[in-house]
């Protein structure tokens, strides 16, 4: 395991479509499946997204969108490995806390993992994860 898909890159799979998705998914196949993985807190963020997209549902017809949303988060988190929020990547979000990093819970658990396990982090979400010292970034959307 070599990349750690961040939340922005791993929607753009999703959706599948694209000049995003072409270069991403272009640059994926160029790797096997087992060098890349999602964290636990990416599955957090996005199981969030299709629970207040369900309580905002106005009618029948969005609620059951919403579970369809949830479900197919469920299917595809079953593709990759899931790296979980560990002792470890506790540990180095410790570490980051004191260098008073202006980035958001989420992306500080995000790169916590990353940098717990030396992994590249796949995000277009430079202008934040390049002010956390040691972590590798890089987007492949481009």
């Amino acid at each position: 395991m070599k990349y750690l898909l961040d939340t922005d890159h791993l929607s753009i799979i999703q959706r599948q479509t694209g000049q995003d998705f072409i270069n991403l998914s272009t640059r994926i196949a160029q790797h096997p499946l087992s060098d890349f993985a999602v964290s636990t807190v990416t599955f957090h963020e996005q199981i969030l997204g299709s629970h207040t997209y369900i309580n905002r549902a106005r009618n029948a017809d969005e609620m059951v969108k919403g579970y369809e949303m949830m479900t197919r988060l469920i299917r595809d988190f079953k593709v990759l490995p899931l790296i979980s929020f560990d002792a470890d990547a506790a540990k180095a979000l410790d570490k980051l806390q004191p260098q008073k990093i202006k980035l958001g819970k989420m992306d500080s658990r995000i790169a916590a993992i990353a940098l717990s396990r030396g992994l590249i982090l796949l995000t277009r979400n430079r202008r934040d994860f390049s002010k956390v010292t040691g972590l590798v970034i890089e987007d492949w959307t481009i």
